[in-house]
């Protein structure tokens, strides 16, 4: 039985996914990191959903309000678009939108998070924390990151969490402009020290 949609923002649908669309996420997995770090590996990304995607670990999709088959403009180019690129690391039934190449229709994810489970290290208590936000490129500045996290906090406060918490990258001053302007603060510094082989 397929999963209620509801209205996200004036022409884009949420809805839940499930554990079924695992390789849906790998995809958008993938996508997110190639775009911090082209041209690197990222198969180990596999590991991580064998290990914690789950039914307790709520995904959602964002789409295109409208029918299938239907075809959007291009945002400011008047343009009609209707085509996938498929990733080049995995083959999959669903394709991922790419900036290079046109969006085929309105069912399309557009947008995906995916959110676990952590523990504040000093108070002890269980919270929601963001895996993974992402939104293809063609459709970024309309929105939709900052009606994800807002959905996503709606959601932690319903279940009772105190705070919710991510993890972004440095390099990602986007992201990181966004969370500043939803009022996330640093709590501490993941610190890393690359060992090299010594002679």
């Amino acid at each position: 039985m397929p999963e209620v949609s509801e209205q996200l923002l004036p022409g884009y649908m949420i809805r839940r996914g499930s554990t079924l669309e695992r390789s849906l996420l790998l995809k958008f997995m993938h996508r997110t990191y190639e775009d911090l770090f082209p041209n690197e590996d990222f198969s180990h990304l596999e590991q991580t959903l064998k290990q914690y995607f789950s039914s307790d670990t709520p995904l959602w999709w964002v789409e295109e309000e409208g029918e299938r088959g239907e075809m959007r403009e291009t945002r400011g180019q008047g343009d009609k678009e209707n085509n996938y690129t498929q990733s080049p690391i995995l083959n999959s039934q669903f394709p991922i939108p790419n900036p290079q190449f046109p969006i085929p229709n309105s069912q399309s994810p557009i947008a995906c998070l995916w959110v676990g489970n952590a523990i504040d290290q000093v108070q002890g208590n269980r919270h929601a924390h963001i895996f993974i936000l992402y939104v293809v490129p063609e459709y970024r500045r309309l929105g939709i990151g900052t009606a994800l996290m807002r959905y996503v906090e709606n959601w932690a406060i319903q279940r009772g969490d105190r705070q919710i918490g991510l993890q972004v990258f440095q390099s990602n001053k986007p992201a990181l402009n966004l969370y500043n302007q939803l009022g996330y603060q640093t709590q501490s510094l993941w610190m890393v020290k690359f060992l090299g082989a010594e002679k």
